[in-house]
């Protein structure tokens, strides 16, 4: 049986292969998902795969209940677990991406959020992207994985703060993010590596720099929203 459309293949397939595209990874350090519903199961790159070598045959199908590989000889990738997280607890996104990109990774490690300093920023993350806690002994000792995406989802929040940070920082370790498809969740974590460069060297600038909450709602608002009003339709 082949597991997920031709067009989630190929959706999950090139949001990995954006991942060396856009600099958030070097090696394999860094995975993407896609989930069918409605088949109940996800598609996920294979673990330690290069991404220049990685073909659509090669994404694993895993089990969206159990956690269990579905079809395939290849193990999935070792966050597998984390995007199950994220999956379960929010029934509206589409796409989990994770990276180590390095500013953003510096911010996690630092146990920092990536402050909201800027329009750019604001654009997209309504607020600072968050830190979670540090995972305990025992939360690393067993299912670390799922345990990494819980600490997420216990600082997001629901599906519709989920929808308004679609990012988060694991403690020491980087960054995750989520949307509606793979793609905009590979887009998040270009725009999420983006903004912690940025705020990085505002810090340098200016420790103190803050951005007005007045200006910041405006810029999320005006691209999420019932009154949003950036871009066009699709013909």
């Amino acid at each position: 049986m082949t597991y997920g459309s031709n067009a989630l293949r190929q959706a999950v397939l090139r949001a990995n292969q954006v991942i060396p595209e856009a600099g958030l990874a070097q090696l394999t350090w860094g995975n993407v998902s896609g989930v069918d519903r409605e088949g109940g199961y996800y598609l996920i790159k294979p673990s330690g795969v290069r991404y220049d070598d990685l073909t659509e045959d090669q994404l694993v199908p895993v089990d969206l209940r159990t956690g269990q590989v579905l079809a395939g000889d290849l193990r999935p990738s070792v966050d597998s677990e984390s995007h199950r997280a994220f999956y379960l607890a929010w029934p509206s996104i589409g796409g989990v991406t994770h990276t180590h990109s390095t500013h953003a990774v510096a911010f996690a490690q630092a146990n920092r959020d990536i402050p909201l300093l800027g329009t750019t920023h604001a654009d997209t993350f309504n607020g600072p992207v968050p830190v979670t806690r540090g995972l305990t002994a025992d939360e690393c000792a067993t299912d670390y994985e799922l345990n990494t995406g819980r600490v997420i989802v216990e600082l997001i929040g629901d599906d519709a703060s989920a929808a308004a940070m679609p990012a988060a920082l694991v403690a020491n370790h980087g960054p995750f993010t989520w949307g509606a498809t793979p793609g905009k969740s590979v887009e998040h974590a270009i725009i999420c590596e983006a903004v912690a460069e940025m705020a990085l060297k505002t810090l340098a600038l200016n420790p103190a720099a803050t951005i007005p909450d007045h200006l910041a709602e405006r810029h999320f608002k005006r691209k999420h929203g019932p009154g949003a009003y950036y871009g066009n339709p699709k013909a």
